[in-house]
């Protein structure tokens, strides 16, 4: 198990370095890799050899993981582009997705210039200059009405001008003040492309297919039924069903989401795919593939916030009827936040809450939980929740706090959650590579092609809502109120 374990860790930091640093350093993945999984693979291997006091010294483990990111750190930078590069537009001028196209800004003839700046009426936008970057020409001007008014006539005089050849990006500049962005529409390249195989439905039902007897298989492992038994009674697999019906609900619920909103806002996206795998927990999750830019914060928004809180709301119930039916047994050293058999709820507030009111007894020091599978299935959508829902660059949460406070601001958000989450896993150590892998992630993510305009009311609401959601699950719960409970 041990080794499996390792290896999905392996996987998973693989495929989040190549996603998110590959393109801005020269150092290569597999060497970052190697630095960032040196500590997992030290403390296993130590623990192996010494089974009998198993445990590494605390000023070792600290530092061999503080010498680890300091040297990725380092290897990061010594990677990073000459200085004599060609310039490029700023992260702040150009949106991430547009930066990393391959081709480049066709030149603009004079007479294609002109028509450029006949485009941005005086009464919406005072164009004052223009800029010629590699991917993009920069608009500076002055706003004279509001973003969505402002956005729509500039968007609609360049496609009557120059048609689906350039994508129209508002956002904010350096000095706050609104600026167009005009970039190559990558739409205009996908739509010459041959249709991937992964758009065939038959795809996407032959992995969930696949996924739901990987899952079972799983299933019925924890229901006490070892692998030859139910390979020699296959009807046996019956009893997995539960528990795999209910992970790939959560998951299949949640990426269902996804899709309905980025079909009611007319985004193009692929179907919802499952991942199967044949160990741990029988899938490596769901995707789905967004194509389209998204047009405006409301539509970030929408898009963010449906993930967990779809998640969270599937897995509630879950978890609520899985606690009331999982069992007491003693704590042990290896009882964890991460042990299923031997569960300490108190690391979380809202878990010490359901745990203590379904389980009496359930935070004594001398207990732990063993979940039920369906108990299972609810505590990991809790923690998918509150990983997606960490207000940091791309994920669920770092979109949404983009959504709602601007571009700028989510950058120093997810800063400070980085700072916060690092000071939580000294408390509970098990979260130490939660907070490593959220130090991994870009803090900046990509922009809405109007990133200027603001939300409504109702979003915002909902949104400090789901922040708050996210403190309840990982804020641990204070001692007065273990005694109460």
């Amino acid at each position: 198990m041990t080794f499996w374990l390792l290896l999905i860790l392996g996987l998973i930091t693989y495929i989040i370095l190549q996603r998110s640093v590959a393109n801005i350093t020269r150092t290569p993945v597999w060497l970052l890799w190697l630095v960032m999984m040196t500590p997992a693979v030290v403390l296993i291997i130590w623990a192996e050899i010494t089974p009998d006091d198993g445990a590494v010294p605390a000023w070792g483990a600290i530092t061999l993981m503080t010498g680890c990111f300091i040297l990725y750190l380092w290897l990061l930078y010594q990677g990073r582009p000459p200085t004599d590069a060609p310039p490029a537009a700023t992260a702040a001028d150009v949106p991430s997705p547009l930066s990393t196209l391959k081709q480049q800004l066709r030149p603009i003839a004079p007479a294609e210039e002109n028509q450029l700046r006949d485009c941005f009426n005086w009464s919406v936008y005072a164009l004052h200059q223009l800029e010629y970057r590699p991917q993009a020409v920069i608009c500076r001007g002055q706003l004279r009405t509001n973003p969505d008014r402002a956005y729509r006539t500039i968007r609609d005089n360049i496609e009557k001008k120059f048609g689906d050849r350039f994508l129209v990006v508002l956002q904010e500049g350096e000095n706050r003040k609104p600026l167009f962005v005009i970039a190559p529409n990558p739409q205009k390249e996908t739509n010459t492309r041959p249709e991937e195989p992964t758009d065939h439905p038959a795809i996407a039902f032959g992995l969930f297919l696949i996924t739901l007897f990987t899952s079972t298989t799983v299933g019925v492992e924890l229901a006490g039924i070892e692998s030859d038994r139910w390979q020699a009674d296959p009807s046996l697999l019956l009893q997995g069903l539960p528990y795999a019906l209910s992970l790939l609900g959560v998951l299949g619920i949640r990426e269902l989401g996804r899709y309905a909103i980025a079909r009611r806002h007319h985004l193009e996206t692929s179907l919802p795919y499952f991942i199967p795998f044949p160990f741990f927990l029988g899938t490596l999750g769901a995707f789905l593939r967004l194509r389209s830019p998204i047009p405006n914060r409301k539509v970030l928004f929408d898009s963010s916030i449906i993930g967990p809180l779809l998640t969270f709301l599937v897995s509630f119930p879950l978890l609520l009827w899985g606690l009331s039916h999982s069992q007491l047994v003693p704590a042990t050293d290896t009882s964890g936040l991460l042990n299923f058999e031997e569960l300490i709820p108190t690391f979380s507030l809202l878990l010490s809450l359901c745990s203590g009111l379904l389980l009496p007894g359930s935070l004594e020091p001398s207990q732990a939980i063993a979940l039920h599978p369906i108990a299972i299935v609810g505590y990991l959508g809790l923690i998918l929740s509150a990983f997606t829902l960490m207000p940091i660059g791309r994920l669920d949460g770092g979109q949404m706090v983009h959504a709602m406070f601007g571009r700028r601001m989510a950058v120093a958000i997810g800063q400070i959650s980085r700072l916060l989450m690092l000071l939580l896993a000294v408390i509970h150590p098990e979260l130490f590579l939660w907070a490593i892998l959220l130090f991994l992630i870009p803090l900046r993510d990509a922009p809405a092609l109007n990133d200027v305009s603001e939300l409504d009311n109702r979003r915002d609401i909902l949104g400090l809502v789901s922040l708050f959601l996210l403190a309840f699950i990982l804020l641990p719960v204070p001692q007065m109120l273990t005694r109460v409970l």
